[in-house]
């Protein structure tokens, strides 16, 4: 007698969109019960036009330490640039590319290999760059805006240039704010499947991953950091505080707008640019 045939966890190959709500919440019961290799195989098999987003915190990268070991062939990575990072952390991507072998990549180029997409700021290569076009300390003076303008805008532009449908994620539900209810598979305002491998794991456990693999990790976290952003925004925590308790300490905000709404931060931008084009001409 042959085993029992399990229809419940064949999905459609790739996923259609828009997904059906049902379709998705059939996904996230079966993806729950897998572990992150698993989930990982899984948004191989099944999501379109899949890349990797990062900013080469620990999750991230126990993503593509597992991805190394998985297939030969994994989703490109694509590294927003704010223009505001460590120096430590523009050392770790470069030490990324040696260990597993990614090189930096262009829109329109198809040379085969692991590759490395980089976006920054729109008009601009350097810090420098950004200052001119919007002013000094913009964080401070209208995050918002500095949100839209080094993440999401930097974002939404690399999807179209490189025609993403799906993207894997370094969050997890351990780092509490908006991320506490994470599912394994998310799909946002714009109709981009977000797969988040590590969904479930604590801190501990992907500090574990790191160690036991040897993965290049951050020298700023054996400094008292623990989640690593722009220089500006992000300090060290003490003994008994979150792993995101050093991102923009002292406000409430846990995210930098990447995972928010992408078509309000867009209204919010455009009304701010109106604004600011009404002063200037008065």
């Amino acid at each position: 007698m042959g085993a029992p045939s399990d229809t419940v966890t064949v999905f459609p190959k790739p996923l259609p969109s828009p997904l059906p709500e049902d379709l998705l919440a059939s996904i996230n019961a079966h993806l729950s019960t897998l572990t992150p290799e698993a989930i990982l195989r899984w948004g191989l098999d099944h999501l379109p036009n899949l890349y990797q987003t990062t900013a080469f915190g620990l999750t991230g990268l126990v993503s593509i330490d597992m991805l190394s070991k998985i297939t030969d062939n994994p989703p490109p990575l694509i590294f927003l640039d704010t223009l505001y990072h460590f120096r430590e952390t523009y050392e770790l991507v470069e030490e990324v590319k040696q260990r597993y072998g990614y090189v930096d990549a262009k829109h329109g180029d198809n040379a085969e290999g692991k590759r490395i997409y980089v976006y920054k700021p729109e008009g601009c290569d350097s810090a420098a760059d950004f200052e001119e076009k919007h002013g000094e300390n913009l964080w401070e003076n209208d995050e918002n805006t500095y949100d839209y303008a080094v993440k999401v805008e930097p974002a939404r532009r690399a999807y179209e240039h490189l025609n993403v449908k799906s993207v894997i994620t370094g969050r997890r539900a351990s780092q509490g704010g908006d991320r506490a209810n994470l599912q394994p598979l998310e799909v946002d305002a714009t109709g981009l499947f977000k797969l988040n491998p590590l969904f479930n794991w604590p801190f501990s456990i992907v500090e574990w991953h790191i160690n036991s693999n040897n993965v290049p990790r951050n020298k700023l976290l054996s400094q008292g950091y623990k989640s690593i952003g722009d220089w500006h925004s992000t300090s060290k925590v003490k003994e008994g505080e979150g792993e995101r308790d050093g991102r923009w300490k002292g406000k409430e905000k846990t995210e930098c707008g990447l995972h928010k709404d992408y078509f309000a931060m867009k209204a919010r931008a455009k009304l701010q640019a109106q604004s600011e084009s009404v002063v200037v001409s008065a």
